[in-house]
């Protein structure tokens, strides 16, 4: 039985909470003995980062995995298994550095981070990055996977999510600049020669945010591509690769916050409206195989024979090549916004609860945002749990305003093209 993400936040709360009370002494001590007998430490070596939840943040996280790379560092990654081909895009990471936990039972996850904890003191990793914000299981195993040098937010003197002190170089966290800095800031502090307090005190410039773009294999390209003339072929639908536009509509959003959803029926509208300035292209409504219902519910009611049910129909080492043969996907706050930034595609990205500001996608991307004055309501200090059950900020995003910014994409598409 899959644990729910409701699940898991009691257990991080409840179960967190005293167990970071506990830990927290004896790691302390246990850094008191080494830092004792031990000789100081050098620059990292063997340098792990943890980010289990979100498979949108090993895109973001990579501009700040490739600086410790180049700084001379050796990457190892854990995630979540379920999230582990999020780090396949680009291949940062070798796969044999790769550690995973099995989320889908309560066993799976106490087995797995036990393991974990004994796999980690085999490679003898000196520095471990916490990604997370501020959630105490990753702080736990932050704090007992035998790393000296232990990076990530702390809370200092705000309300929050108290999580311990398992850290020995903790970074204040900057809700007022895009994640990606944020993440770059805790390669500063776990490379710095001295100690600050808070980390990290530089400046973080627009042009270190370069995102890798992902090597596409011909042969899958051509694959993907057979795939979708087979499949408008089938339909009725006349279709030519480089001829027609094809446009991707990616309608649902993870289940770890189902407010970011854009209504189904609008999703149908922004079809019809769509076809209709567009007549001659394919448009094709994306997911993940489990998705296929949903997709086919905005599908039929929008009713257009130029728009088929795509979900399933590409492995997620399949999006690059899809993406790279796209025009323009309109998504929600989701994955694919960030899966797509390896890519040329260009994106419209829906906001309501999250801003873009913080976790907007880095690649050829257009946002659009209500700007209501409840938003946006999750954040690191609530877990990203909001009470909301009406989720206006999304409703209130127009099919007219979303079409503009497929046209200006479609057409900047087509510039792009004759260059």
């Amino acid at each position: 039985m899959t644990i729910s993400v409701n699940t898991m936040r009691a257990i991080d709360h409840w179960v967190g909470v005293p167990l970071c009370a506990i830990v927290s002494p004896l790691v302390a001590l246990t850094d008191v003995v080494k830092n004792r007998f031990t000789r100081e430490l050098q620059a990292p070596k063997k340098l792990l980062f943890i980010e289990l939840s979100e498979m949108g943040s090993a895109i973001l996280v990579d501009p700040a995995m490739r600086n410790a790379q180049a700084r001379g560092a050796e990457i190892f990654f854990l995630i979540f298994k379920s999230n582990r081909a999020s780090l396949t895009l680009l291949n940062t990471v070798k796969p044999e550095n790769i550690f995973t936990i099995d989320s889908s039972s309560l066993f799976g996850l106490i087995k797995d981070t036990l393991r974990f904890l004994v796999v980690a003191r085999f490679h003898r990793i000196d520095t471990v990055i916490d990604l997370e914000l501020f959630s105490r299981f990753t702080a736990l195993l932050t704090g007992l996977c035998g790393a000296r040098r232990r990076v990530g937010y702390h809370i200092f003197h705000g309300e929050g999510l108290w999580r311990g002190f398992m850290l020995t170089r903790r970074v204040h966290y900057n809700p007022h600049i895009h994640i990606t800095k944020n993440f770059l800031s805790l390669i500063h502090a776990a490379f710095a020669s001295k100690i600050e307090v808070p980390f990290s005190k530089i400046h973080i410039a627009d042009s270190e945010v370069r995102l890798e773009q992902a090597i596409i294999n011909p042969g899958a390209l051509e694959k993907v591509r057979e795939r979708i003339e087979k499949l408008a072929k089938d339909a009725g639908i006349s279709y030519v690769q480089g001829k027609n536009h094809l446009i991707l509509i990616n309608p649902n959003a993870s289940d770890l916050l189902p407010q970011r959803r854009w209504a189904q029926q609008r999703f149908s509208e922004l079809i019809q409206a769509t076809h209709q300035r567009y007549p001659e292209d394919l448009i094709l409504i994306t997911g993940s195989p489990a998705e296929f219902g949903y997709v086919e519910k905005v599908r039929a009611v929008a009713n257009v024979k130029n728009a088929l049910n795509f979900a399933g129909q590409v492995s997620f080492s399949e999006l690059p090549p899809l993406y790279t043969l796209s025009d323009v996907m309109v998504t929600n706050d989701s994955g694919p916004g960030h899966f797509s930034a390896v890519t040329p595609l260009r994106t419209v990205v829906l906001f309501g609860p999250e801003t873009p500001a913080l976790y907007g996608s880095v690649g050829n991307s257009v946002a659009i945002t209500a700007n209501l004055a409840c938003s946006p309501c999750v954040s690191a200090a609530n877990h990203r749990k909001t009470p909301c059950h009406d989720n206006v900020c999304m409703q209130a995003i127009t099919v007219a305003q979303v079409l503009d910014k497929v046209t200006l994409q479609l057409n900047a598409a087509d510039q792009a093209k004759t260059r």
